[in-house]
């Protein structure tokens, strides 16, 4: 059965210390709204990392369309704002 969906629909890659391909994907209105969607998972992902004591900067979340895509990505180090 084939899924139908009114909103395109993306997928949000992890590159950490393992590389994580999502298989589910996230329905989202379009393409910004995957982009601020992916801003949260890296930001999420980031202070994870942070938790643990280290925080590597390229480390990153890349989306991508139905069609595995690539859209943009998103690294840890460009996810927050480091001020003095």
């Amino acid at each position: 059965m084939r899924l139908r969906y009114d909103m395109p629909l993306y997928y949000f890659n992890i590159y950490n210390d393992d590389m994580t391909l999502d298989d589910e994907g996230v329905v989202l209105a379009d393409e910004h709204a995957a982009r601020a969607h992916a801003g949260k998972a890296v930001r999420s992902l980031a202070a994870d990392t942070a938790l643990h004591g280290h925080l590597i900067g390229h480390h990153r979340v890349e989306y991508v369309d139905a069609g595995q895509n690539p859209l943009g990505e998103i690294r840890f180090d460009e996810a927050v704002e480091i001020s003095p």
